[in-house]
């Protein structure tokens, strides 16, 4: 009986470690500022309730640093742009895509400073243009030059994070930025779109936002991807349904505001300034079905065109997965 009472109480105490492991357990995902209707349930807590874990939510300015920190361990989940994505497929990182965040329409955009002489593309020639590299906004103002017939190379392009490029527009030390909201909004103040990424993509250059997860963390840990999704995607579905509880004044955009530094009356139209495609899109081959590859592979072919990657690879569907999104909608 001894003997019996001692396993029993071993047995008892694995378990109790067991449960304690998992209450405790971390998962540490990079986010990046631009508002979200995803947002709102990181301040209400959804995710935490739905992952049934702690989670570390770490900021970052570019998506570019996302996938360094992702590729390297430092954080389990993140969201980027489809070009740093497409450059960080391409250089062999062990990521892919679970999640389309957002297609990219007025929410980016270039915005030139009043006073900087510049009233359309041709006039970038010989100025100062400030953008993060190898991001969606990267990727949008090199299309956009390279549409307009404009030879980069005659065009000052800086290497600045969202924040610097905020500071440098306020001060004049640059003539123009491609960027998103909430800098994007900012810079308005002092400024004018000459052009946005909605217009870009009717031009030929679409861009999305991503959330992305490296491949052996996808493997192991199944439920918290599917948790996140299914998180995620019902603040999509809030958010298309119901776009009036974002607007000035709802609980909702002050909770985002507060989470992002923005201005309450501006979080609508920096939220709507993206497409949020619902669980039956996102699985579709109009997204991570097929487009989403096709997508990227296009955009990696243009970045090695611009010399900012050096390999293009035979296909780019390995770097997206529908598991996620299909047991995400089985749960609903």
């Amino acid at each position: 009986m001894k003997k019996l009472s001692n396993f029993l109480a071993a047995t008892a105490l694995l378990v109790a470690v067991g449960h304690a492991s998992a209450a405790d357990q971390v998962v540490k995902i990079g986010y990046q500022n631009e508002p979200d209707p995803s947002h709102a349930a990181i301040v209400a807590s959804d995710y935490e309730k739905a992952l049934g874990a702690k989670i570390d939510w770490r900021k970052f300015d570019s998506g570019a640093s996302v996938i360094a920190a992702l590729a390297s361990g430092s954080i389990d989940i993140g969201y980027a742009g489809s070009s740093p994505l497409a450059a960080g497929l391409s250089r062999g990182a062990p990521i892919e895509t679970f999640l389309i965040a957002g297609l990219i329409g007025k929410a980016e955009g270039l915005v030139v400073r009043n006073g900087s002489g510049v009233n359309e593309i041709k006039d970038l020639i010989g100025k100062k243009v400030a953008t993060p590299f190898v991001s969606t906004s990267h990727y949008s103002l090199l299309f956009v030059l390279n549409n307009a017939k404009v030879d980069a190379t005659k065009v000052n392009i800086l290497n600045l994070q969202p924040p610097e490029i905020a500071a440098a527009f306020a001060r004049g030390d640059i003539d123009a930025a491609y960027v998103w909201d909430p800098v994007l909004a900012k810079a308005k103040e002092n400024g004018k779109v000459l052009i946005d990424s909605a217009e870009v993509a009717k031009l030929g250059g679409p861009t999305f936002v991503a959330w992305i997860t490296r491949k052996d963390y996808a493997a192991s840990h199944a439920k918290e991807l599917t948790a996140f999704t299914k998180v995620t995607l019902d603040t999509y579905a809030h958010f298309r349904s119901k776009p009036d509880d974002y607007k000035a004044g709802t609980p909702l955009a002050k909770a985002i505001a507060d989470f992002n530094g923005a201005k309450t009356e501006e979080i609508f139209d920096e939220i709507d300034g993206a497409y949020y495609p619902l669980a039956n899109e996102q699985a579709s081959d109009a997204y991570l079905g097929k487009a989403t590859a096709d997508a990227l592979a296009a955009t990696a072919a243009f970045l090695k065109e611009q010399k900012k990657v050096d390999t293009v690879l035979p296909s780019y569907a390995g770097g997206v997965t529908t598991d996620f999104v299909k047991a995400a909608s089985a749960t609903q």
